[in-house]
């Protein structure tokens, strides 16, 4: 028997808080790893927590694919979203194939672009104005949640062979340099860090009009009424 319009809906809810919430664990054990970590084995407990959260992802993905009236339709729009929640890292865990840490910290980031996906829905439920106060809440949250996990993966793969950077703090000071393309005295060393230091200065210019034209919209004085005639 096919969901009502009001069941899909509190179906929707209820999965998004979810989400939410696993988003924002894979985020913590992701880096609590990184930082604490030994930089070169990855431990159970990351890789247990990872499974639980891939596991709530594609629990979402199959209960709203069942739930859909056009299941065919939705599967094939929604086929990326159960790619990346499939915990590939596990899969290769159990295979028995051996991975350097930075490959596994790697392939670990693929459910991050889902719990990132699902974390979104914080911005919907906080901003309830128009869509302009919209898109700024959500540039402010991809810029704060993309220049974080690129100062986890800069620290994690620069950390041990890179004599400039000297804790994580250096990381967070050195990804906040970049994407406000100021840019900073710490040179990436290795190919995964001179890659985000390519991403992130060109993330902040393909936002920044967004935020310029937030500020001209909020702050400029209105336009005068057109005198009638």
């Amino acid at each position: 028997m096919p969901l009502s319009e009001h069941s899909r809906y509190t179906l929707g809810n209820t999965l998004g808080v979810l989400k939410v919430i696993a988003g924002i664990v894979l985020l913590f054990a992701i880096s609590w790893e990184i930082i604490a970590g030994d930089h070169v084995h990855l431990s159970r407990t990351y890789l247990t927590i990872q499974l639980i959260v891939c596991i709530v992802f594609l629990c979402d993905f199959f209960v709203r694919w069942a739930a859909d009236p056009r299941p065919g339709r939705f599967f094939w729009r929604n086929l990326a979203f159960l790619l990346i929640s499939i915990p590939w890292l596990n899969i290769l865990d159990w295979s028995g194939v051996r991975m350097t840490h930075d490959w596994g910290i790697l392939v670990g980031l693929i459910p991050m672009l889902r719990a990132f996906l699902a974390m979104v829905i914080v911005v919907r439920w906080l901003v309830s104005g128009n869509k302009m106060n919209r898109i700024f809440w959500a540039y402010i949250f991809t810029v704060v949640v993309f220049t974080y996990i690129s100062a986890l993966v800069f620290y994690d793969y620069e950390v041990t062979v890179n004599d400039k950077l000297h804790g994580f703090g250096n990381a967070v000071w050195w990804a906040w340099m970049n994407v406000t393309t100021v840019g900073a005295e710490i040179f990436a060393v290795t190919a995964v860090g001179k890659v985000v230091t390519i991403l992130l200065p060109s993330l902040g210019m393909m936002f920044f009009p967004i935020f310029t034209t937030y500020i001209l919209q909020e702050y400029a004085p209105p336009k005068p009424e057109k005198e009638h005639k």
